[in-house]
């Protein structure tokens, strides 16, 4: 496997497993956000040779959006598949945007409208609607992870993914905003534990990096358990944003993130890679950045 995995600038991905085809979802990376109109999309077989799915999304049916479509999460749930992006990159509430969600009957799309209007558009605990996590819980429970701005919020999707549902203490969303968090949250569940991942710095620059906490609970709290992705030279800097892929035959994990060539100084220039992650005694230690494995 050589990194970066695809040609071009691509950025903020989320990657699944469907029927042993391995998809990853990605943001357009252009620094003219009116040139970020849709998503692609990627899949592979052997993680090596990936085949391009170009703008995944009918964007006839979100007619509000006219800039910024960022940063996709993607889930199967009950038979469909859901895509949740961000939009227009909103500022404050009233404006149209925020989090989207749309639906197909594959991975690859092409995903439809499904609400007609935003699923989060407002500004909830200082949190911007944008980078989105999807997480199913062992149980079947659907969790929205998302924010930025600094903020970081979760929140249980209900039955069919049209809102949410309360929490037992009546809120509809909860603040868990760790220490350092910047934005992209990223779950994992392994052996019981819960690991949240996020990113820290700026995304324009190389201080962009990814640290964790580790709970006994989807809902924290999360402490700083340190930073596991950060700029190694010669290698790259600037990583972050990350999704990740488990390969249960092997039990190996492998972090899906972009990262930036050292020095450039275009803030849309950003490619994807993927690297092996790996666990020990509750931790997750530091991933090793590589060109080639």
């Amino acid at each position: 496997m050589t990194n970066p995995v695809i040609p071009g600038w691509y950025a903020d991905p989320e990657a699944r497993t469907y029927q042993g085809r391995h998809w990853i979802y990605a943001t357009r990376s252009f620094t003219e956000y009116t040139q970020q109109m849709n998503l692609e999309a990627f899949s592979s077989v052997d993680l090596i040779h990936w085949d391009r799915h170009e703008s995944i999304i009918e964007m006839r049916d979100f007619p509000w959006i006219w800039r910024a479509v960022w940063a996709p999460t993607q889930i199967e749930h009950q038979g469909r598949h859901y895509l949740v992006f961000a939009s227009n990159d909103i500022q404050k509430d009233g404006e149209a945007g925020g989090l989207e969600i749309a639906v197909a009957d594959s991975p690859e799309g092409p995903y439809r409208g499904y609400l007609g209007k935003p699923l989060i558009d407002s500004f909830i605990y200082g949190a911007q609607p944008i980078d989105a996590h999807l997480f199913k819980d062992d149980d079947g429970a659907v969790y929205l992870y998302y924010g930025g701005w600094g903020h970081c919020n979760v929140a249980r999707m209900n039955e069919d993914l049209t809102g949410v549902v309360p929490f037992s203490d009546g809120q509809a969303v909860r603040s868990i905003t760790p220490p350092g968090y910047a934005e992209g949250p990223c779950m994992i569940k392994k052996d019981g534990l819960y690991y949240l991942m996020w990113s820290m710095g700026g995304w324009t620059n190389g201080t962009y990096r990814v640290a964790y906490g580790v709970s006994g609970s989807p809902l924290g709290p999360f402490a700083n358990e340190g930073t596991i992705l950060e700029r190694q030279e010669p290698v790259a800097e600037g990583p972050g944003h990350h999704g990740y892929l488990h390969l249960p035959d092997e039990d190996e994990w492998l972090i899906v993130y972009h990262r930036r060539i050292i020095g450039d100084k275009e803030p849309g220039n950003r490619v994807l890679c993927i690297d092996r992650m790996e666990f020990e005694a509750g931790r997750i230690k530091p991933v090793i950045m590589t060109d080639s494995w």
